[in-house]
């Protein structure tokens, strides 16, 4: 009796034990259920905030917690157990998958979702507000001290990554670059210095106060760069089309990565976004969908 009694405890106890514990939780997920951490690269705030409302909205009961971070603790992120998927703008290197394949038995998808471009901003007084690559060359590098550049950080941003290696060719930023916290921060900061000039993605350009979504921002002027395939000066800003059509010289690409090896609520996410619903999303923010068709069509911006 004895014998069977301590038997059937241990079954018991077997059968509690393999109800709790991370395997069953992974169960309770499911693409409309459950709370995953993601970590996004700050520059992307905006438009990410928008598509996790809509999404949350779609489904109650799946919650998307957000990390806004700059892009190299984004990446950071991703080995951590908590952080289900990060937004950046790189997918991950043949050393990087393998490293997650060594660690979590797993390689993490990714793919393009969206094309970003990188805003110049300056001061609502200032007289410069058209430029040539040549002369954000000088103003990053230190050459130019007529103007004041400033970007959210100076190391580990993509905004300031980008800066460095396809504006400086891989030089340094110059002692003259003013880093700010944030993006918001560089809009300030360009809002308030009449010789300032910002470097932002393009989803922190556009007037959150205009329902049609074809205003930028008012507190600071949108500064347009030479046509990167244009015939004669010609000179564009940052909109959907000069980025689908390669005109505008400052361009980069937004990536998920996802580490999740099931159908869960990351899964969903990713599919949401990359489907008509996600992609309209995009488009409404500056940037130009990658993975649906979009028309161009002429549209009268204003300043």
């Amino acid at each position: 009796m004895i014998g069977k009694g301590i038997l059937t405890g241990i079954i018991v106890c077997t059968l509690l034990s393999g109800c709790g514990g991370k395997g069953p939780q992974k169960l309770q997920e499911t693409p409309t259920s459950g709370t995953i951490h993601i970590s996004v690269d700050e520059s992307f705030k905006p438009v990410i905030d928008s598509q996790i409302k809509v999404f949350e909205s779609s489904f109650p009961n799946a919650h998307i917690i957000a990390d806004y971070r700059p892009e190299a603790q984004c990446l950071r992120d991703l080995s951590t157990d908590s952080t289900r998927m990060v937004l950046v703008t790189r997918g991950l290197t043949r050393q990087e998958g393998n490293f997650y394949e060594d660690s979590f038995h797993m390689r993490p998808a990714f793919g393009v979702l969206a094309y970003d471009a990188i805003a110049v901003i300056v001061n609502k007084s200032s007289k410069d507000s058209i430029f040539e690559l040549q002369d954000l060359r000088n103003m990053l590098s230190g050459a130019d001290t007529k103007h004041l550049p400033v970007m959210d950080g100076v190391s580990a941003t993509s905004t300031v990554r980008y800066a460095i290696d396809s504006i400086l060719g891989g030089k340094p930023l110059g002692k003259n670059v003013t880093a700010a916290r944030s993006s918001e921060d560089v809009i300030n900061y360009v809002a308030d210095n009449p010789r300032a000039v910002g470097f932002i993605g393009a989803s922190w350009i556009a007037d959150r106060n205009d329902p049609g979504d074809t205003s930028f921002n008012k507190n600071v002027i949108v500064g347009a760069i030479r046509c990167k395939n244009c015939l004669g000066e010609t000179y564009v800003r940052p909109v959907q089309a000069n980025i689908a059509l390669g005109r505008y010289p400052l361009v980069q690409s937004l990536y998920y990565i996802l580490k999740e090896n099931f159908s869960g609520v990351g899964n969903n996410f990713v599919n949401f976004l990359q489907y008509e619903r996600g992609q309209l999303i995009f488009s409404k923010a500056y940037l130009w969908p990658a993975r649906m068709n979009f028309q161009v069509q002429d549209v009268q911006m204003s300043k």
